[in-house]
């Protein structure tokens, strides 16, 4: 899936090899609502349209791929659609337990830290990022996973040809990296980064308004305000894709570049073709509008 400005696009190769594309104009509420752009707020704007957009991109994907070689699509089933929800469910279910819950409930059980709101934060970043790394080592043990992180190396190696001004074909698409600095893996490592600072702000607040923060407040305020979290990070990821030549912002960008070690893998020609076709799409009529211009990449392995 690659979204540019006013569109995104879907590309999936069905069972008989060819590649079909789902195109998809859109706008966001951030742009028809001018309010909405600025600073925080578009970045908790952002995190919640890319999640729609994320699990439609996935079903439709789906839906296309379980096509008959005829061409023909089955038709939708109720226990379908329930296994889906079911599985969307359970999928936020783990990660609120996982990442949300089970640091800060490990951090106040094993150690006596609850009212230094900063040490406190620390270690529970330092959990979530420990079962973040872990999480993402299994998963990438599932071959379909290893498929997946494929065509996501292919996205970020078809982009960055793109930002380099070069033609879009699989030979010079092949010549780019797969770490891409506006990943949403590293937007995910710099929020859990981000969280640490503003939870221990928020955490200090509390403790001096209420003179004590139990776990049940913890959650409560930590999970309320995830969104403002989101909002600082995606300004933060921002302003290092404008300054990520720079050295203090590379280093800065640097564990979210080495996450993708994990989360993207040499993709395939037939994959980088799909991920060519997905940006083309996208662009649809205007693609040779934008084409030929350099934007920003530099990394060429």
């Amino acid at each position: 899936m690659m979204r540019v400005p006013g569109a995104y696009a879907t590309a999936v190769r069905k069972p008989d090899g060819e590649i079909e594309i789902r195109r998809e104009n859109f706008q966001s509420v951030s742009e028809r609502i001018p309010f909405l752009k600025k600073p925080f707020l578009r970045g908790m704007i952002s995190m919640f349209e890319s999640l729609k957009i994320g699990f439609g991109t996935i079903q439709l994907s789906a839906d296309i791929a379980m096509q008959t070689e005829a061409g023909t699509k089955p038709p939708a089933k109720a226990t379908e659609k329930l296994a889906t929800i079911a599985t969307t469910a359970f999928a936020f279910g783990l990660g609120f337990i996982l990442f949300g819950i089970l640091p800060l409930y490990l951090t106040t059980k094993l150690l006596n830290i609850e009212r230094l709101a900063l040490p406190f934060n620390l270690v529970v970043g330092a959990w979530r990022i420990l079962f973040f790394l872990v999480y993402l080592w299994l998963i990438s043990l599932m071959k379909d996973v290893q498929r997946l992180f494929q065509y996501h190396g292919a996205e970020h190696k078809v982009v960055f040809t793109f930002e380099s001004g070069q033609e879009l074909n699989i030979a010079n698409t092949r010549l780019f990296t797969t770490f891409h600095p506006r990943c949403g893996t590293s937007f995910i490592f710099i929020v859990m980064m981000v969280s640490i600072l503003t939870y221990a702000l928020i955490d200090s607040l509390v403790i001096m308004a209420f003179g004590s923060i139990t776990l049940g407040m913890r959650i409560i305020f930590h999970l309320t305000l995830l969104p403002l979290v989101a909002g600082i990070g995606y300004e933060f990821l921002k302003l290092s894709a404008c300054y990520q030549k720079k050295a203090f912002t590379r280093w800065l960008i640097a564990p979210g570049l080495w996450l993708q070690r994990i989360t993207t893998k040499p993709p395939s020609d037939d994959q980088i073709e799909v991920a060519i076709a997905a940006l083309k799409g996208a662009f649809g009529d205007q693609y040779e509008r934008f084409a030929g211009q350099e934007y920003i990449a530099d990394a060429v392995e």
